[in-house]
């Protein structure tokens, strides 16, 4: 009985957000796809793999490369363009490529996997001589990045991980929500219909109004992704299952959990730190789209969470020297985000 009413409190949820969803859209007239300010960008060739376009900020602070990977769906500029690139580049120098088949990244004739878009992003590594580098995912970057480390621990000194969890189908609601990614993956293999996109952009900028003016650039920007790629990276992301990898990252570790997120729920994430060895949480108040939403809240636990992970390699030899051994590298620790916001209030 408590498993029924259960399946239909999440089928009545679901309902809910998607009458709210396809609300009629107002004519907001046509506006030129104006940017906002960007770090440089250009097309850089992975040898065996092919081009992708990054974004590269030399930074300002002193520490290693900080690579930023963006979410299921986005580009690397609209991931980050709300204040990532600027936190990132306050550590060090600061590398975001779009992900194959997203964005500008990365085209390829074989099927999309979260496996080869991490060695795309290990070959761009090499080619840039930018490893070993604090590696900073968000959803579907996160997905990337521990496999990154899995696969070339030698690239990566350190992991930020936001809005992600071990695996995405315990529950019943993860398995309702997943099993309509078919039908999004479906869409998606033909373009995602441009009112979809005007109605997210609608709600977003309802919760953040400051988004307003580069409405038209965000919705531009959310097309230049292969819609093929894209389809098979969101069924790539339901089968996606950590927990036989996370036992062997031995880096510092952050995980910003987007306490509100109704897509990886925050006990979700925090049970990812709770399978990495020393790995802190940081707090920010918002749900999955925060980064976009939240932009204040979601810069300062980036910053806090790279802060954690920089301070923890404070004292190793690394930068192509040899680190100290797993025992001797200490573990990360801080504060959730919203106290952090209190204190400096």
């Amino acid at each position: 009985m408590n498993r029924l009413v259960s399946r239909l409190a999440c089928i009545r949820e679901v309902a809910h957000q998607a009458r709210k969803f396809l609300r009629p859209l107002p004519d907001s007239g046509a506006h030129a796809p104006l940017p906002p300010p960007l770090p440089n960008g250009r097309v850089v060739y992975i040898p065996g793999r092919g081009e992708t376009f990054v974004r590269e900020a030399p930074g300002s602070g002193s520490g290693p490369t900080v690579v930023l990977l963006h979410g299921w769906t986005l580009s690397a500029d609209l991931n980050w363009f709300s204040g990532g690139y600027e936190v990132a580049s306050r550590h060090g120098p600061m590398v975001a490529p779009d992900v194959r088949g997203h964005g500008r990244g990365l085209r390829s004739e074989e099927p999309f996997t979260l496996e080869a878009a991490a060695e795309d992003v290990a070959g761009l590594l090499v080619e840039l001589q930018a490893g070993p580098s604090v590696i900073v995912g968000y959803s579907m970057g996160s997905s990337i990045a521990l496999l990154l480390a899995h696969m070339h621990p030698e690239l990566v000194c350190g992991l930020v991980l936001a809005s992600q969890g071990l695996q995405w189908r315990a529950s019943v609601r993860e398995r309702l929500l997943w099993f309509g990614m078919a039908g999004v993956e479906y869409v998606l293999r033909f373009g995602a219909p441009q009112g979809i996109t005007d109605r997210y952009l609608r709600e977003a900028v309802q919760q953040s109004p400051p988004l307003g003016p580069y409405r038209s650039w965000l919705k531009a920007e959310a097309r230049r992704g292969d819609a093929s790629d894209i389809a098979a990276a969101g069924k790539a992301l339901g089968n996606f299952d950590a927990r036989a990898i996370v036992g062997g990252i031995c880096v510092p570790t952050a995980v910003v959990v987007t306490a509100r997120d109704h897509l990886i729920r925050a006990e979700k994430q925090r049970a990812l730190a709770d399978a990495i060895r020393g790995a802190v949480c940081v707090e920010v108040d918002g749900a999955h789209n925060a980064w976009m939403v939240n932009p204040v809240g979601w810069s300062e636990a980036l910053d806090e969470a790279l802060n954690l992970v920089t301070g923890a390699l404070d004292g190793q030899r690394i930068w192509g020297r040899e680190p100290r051994q797993e025992e001797d590298v200490p573990p990360p620790r801080g504060v959730p985000a919203t106290e952090l916001v209190s204190r400096r209030g």
